[in-house]
């Protein structure tokens, strides 16, 4: 196992995507802001129609209501929220956003000297708000049909021929280790993440490497490992602590 922590140190695993708010055509709002347990102030509702008029798609932190092309690429939808900072004389908070690894995108604060709650905690937002651009989302298409080779023509057409097992797994599908079924989504050529129906956060991100079909693996948890194809199968070297590794196998359904 010693070997493998080598291995993993080589691939200097980061994972860094430098997006801006404005990449996004989604923003999911939470039915409830961090520090606001029982009063939202109406500031879901500020948030919601102040990022509609910036042409952002907002939708529920429930991912069940999500709409169908969200829910086929979660990553391609920001995570916001807003977080009490307020003090002794004034009503402050932080408007936060974060992608589907927990990743910080943006983060702004706002203040008031109003001292009532709800006009208050409003004033800040509106303050924080102003900074966020409009919307101007990246395409992240998800590829799932061949390449064809674009011919002469006087040539007849001929497609590509399929590529081996081992490479062809780039197709989304589903898989499972017997405990959990999760969805394969194709980001990019070069990225691709295992996701489960009910969570907005991936279980695994993977990114492609130098060697063919294995993977910088960011797990769910935070955790670095690596991962790649075995026999039709997707395997993550789990961590176990102690530098101590133990292998996941999960089979296409």
């Amino acid at each position: 196992m010693k070997k493998l922590s080598t291995i993993i140190a080589a691939l200097c695993i980061t994972f860094s995507y430098a997006q801006k708010v404005s990449d996004y055509k989604y923003i999911a709002v939470p039915e409830k802001f961090s520090g606001f347990k029982n009063d939202q102030y109406k500031m879901d509702i500020l948030l919601s129609k102040t990022l509609q008029q910036k042409q952002y798609s907002v939708v529920a932190g429930n991912r069940s209501q999500w709409t169908a092309e969200a829910n086929s690429n979660p990553c391609s939808v920001l995570n916001a929220d807003v977080i009490n900072d307020s003090g002794f004389l004034r009503n402050k908070i932080v408007l936060e956003f974060k992608d589907c690894n927990g990743k910080l995108v943006a983060s702004q604060k706002g203040s008031t000297s109003i001292k009532e709650f709800e006009e208050g905690y409003q004033d800040a937002l509106k303050q924080a708000l102003v900074s966020v651009p409009v919307s101007n989302p990246k395409p992240m298409a998800i590829q799932t049909e061949p390449a064809v080779r674009e011919v002469q023509p006087s040539e007849p057409l001929k497609e590509i021929a399929p590529q081996s097992t081992e490479t062809s797994l780039g197709e989304s599908g589903k898989y499972s280790n017997g405990k959990v079924s999760l969805q394969k989504v194709q980001i990019d050529d070069s990225q691709f993440i295992l996701v489960e129906s009910n969570s907005a956060v991936p279980f695994a991100t993977f990114k492609s490497t130098s060697k063919k079909d294995t993977f910088k693996v960011k797990l769910k948890s935070g955790e670095s490992t690596i991962g790649y194809y075995e026999n039709g199968n997707i395997v993550i070297e789990m961590p176990k602590g102690n530098d101590d590794y133990s292998k996941e196998f999960f089979t296409l359904k």
